[in-house]
């Protein structure tokens, strides 16, 4: 490889990790709404309709005709999970007797930081150019190597930054569309452990050296897509129904998301005789997931003061069917995670309020459903379950050209069991992860937003 596209991975790989994935995602599957820091104070709530600040390039790109002049908004999220996870009677594989897993609970989640910035600019009194990076999915959970669910995931870190150029026309006075690319990169890391001493009991080989849940061995499959990015895309339109009213429709396509790298496996010596056989060496990895679409329909109704919001977004989690990590090894099997989610709705609903000429204040609800279709398709490496938002915040006008919002929510997270059976072609590494998650969510945001 090259030294110049040496340094543009890096380049890339750096823009990666300051897009840090939360630590239980916050929309719909592994999908971030966390996309502008106004919106987080009505939880989202008819964000297809009502344009306030540049962020609408990634909400609804038509709404850039909205706004006055030209316009800068740079966003940091700050997301902090509250995670507890209990054991109920995890065991190993049913070829091995079904015994107790053993290991310590954790819940696997932690602090993280979404940043994004939005510019739009002016290119006629009907045209305007504008520009996102943001991120579109993500997911990171990280456990210890020894807690209970080791065999199904420890590590799992998926991160994205998003370049969304976009163009926004107003047609006549009562309607403006608008439309972009999405140019997507990503990075992922998934690790858990291996139960080398399953594979000596099932060869027959088992000894006090090479025991079941006594010899643990480790899988670090690491890849990403930096030199073949992906493509998508996303339109928009907004009609003025009346003064008081506008409508809004959003949509956001398939992505096809293929990542190569590489799989690193650690291999306990005794039960190194496995390597002879051509499985666990360290090889090349190809993996390939379609992100899903999206179709957002919003209102907005402006009552003296008060702005009233509505919003129903559909998400086409029916796409993820499956996970599947392909090894260049033709001897290592593929290995594949069965997932076969639902789509989803989110339902939101909210209000800006002027209260006074340099403040709004705001509030919203929301209810995002879960795509995870029973405990038996959920997994430690995104356990998350439907949720509901409540959500305030206000935009401060701190002089002509700058003004300052600040957002808070608190996510309610339904209570989530697990009930899952690792995939494998090895019937005793068959472990079955049960327990339940109970979790809640803080999401601080602050944006501040120039015009010029």
């Amino acid at each position: 490889m090259s030294h110049s596209r040496n340094h543009y991975r890096k380049l890339l790989l750096g823009g990666l990790a300051a897009l840090a994935s939360p630590g239980l995602v916050q929309a719909s599957g592994f999908a971030l709404i966390e996309n502008g820091g106004s919106g987080q104070g009505n939880a989202y709530a008819g964000a297809a309709a009502h344009a306030v600040d540049a962020s609408t390039v990634f909400f609804n790109p038509a709404g850039m005709m909205q706004l006055d002049g030209d316009s800068l908004s740079v966003a940091g999220h700050f997301i902090k999970p509250d995670s507890k996870f209990t054991n109920d009677g995890s065991t190993a594989a049913a070829a091995l007797g079904s015994p107790a897993l053993g290991g310590s609970n954790d819940d696997g989640g932690f602090n993280a930081l979404v940043p994004n910035l939005y510019w739009v600019k002016g290119i006629n009194d009907q045209t305007k150019f504008g520009l996102g990076v943001q991120t579109l999915f993500g997911l990171a959970t990280k456990y210890d190597d020894d807690w209970v669910g080791r065999y199904h995931g420890v590590e799992s870190d998926l991160k994205t930054i998003n370049i969304n150029p976009s163009l926004a026309y107003r047609v006549n006075d009562k309607l403006s569309i608008g439309g972009g690319i999405d140019v997507l990169f990503g990075d992922i890391v998934f690790t858990n452990a291996i139960d080398f001493g399953a594979i000596c009991a099932a060869q027959g080989v088992a000894s006090a050296s090479c025991s079941p849940q006594q010899t643990d061995g480790f899988a670090d499959l690491e890849g990403d897509n930096l030199s073949d990015p992906a493509f998508g895309f996303n339109f928009g339109l907004q009609y003025l129904i009346s003064e008081q009213t506008t409508f809004g429709l959003s949509y956001r396509s398939e992505i096809d998301l293929d990542l190569e790298g590489e799989a690193d496996f650690t291999v306990p010596a005794p039960a190194s005789f496995v390597m002879s056989g051509g499985l666990f060496l360290d090889s090349d990895i190809e993996a390939g997931v379609t992100l899903p679409a999206s179709l957002a329909l919003s209102v907005a109704h402006k009552v003296d003061d008060f702005t009233w919001l509505a919003d129903i977004t559909w998400t086409g989690w029916s796409s993820f069917d499956e996970l599947k990590i392909e090894y260049e090894n033709d001897d290592q099997p593929d290995s594949v995670t069965t997932e076969d989610w639902d789509d989803t709705f989110r339902y939101s609903v909210g209000f800006d309020y002027q209260y006074a000429d340099d403040m709004i204040l705001r509030s919203g609800i929301a209810l995002d459903e879960t795509p995870v279709p029973s405990s038996e398709r959920r997994t430690p490496r995104l356990p998350g379950d439907s949720r509901t938002w409540l959500s305030f915040g206000l935009t401060y006008l701190w002089d002509d050209d700058l003004t300052i919002d600040v957002g808070y929510s608190h996510l309610f997270i339904d209570d989530t069991k697990i009930n899952n059976e690792f995939e494998s072609s090895v019937p005793t590494l068959a472990a079955n992860l049960k327990g339940e998650y109970e979790a809640s969510v803080d999401i601080l945001s602050v944006q501040l937003n120039w015009q010029y």
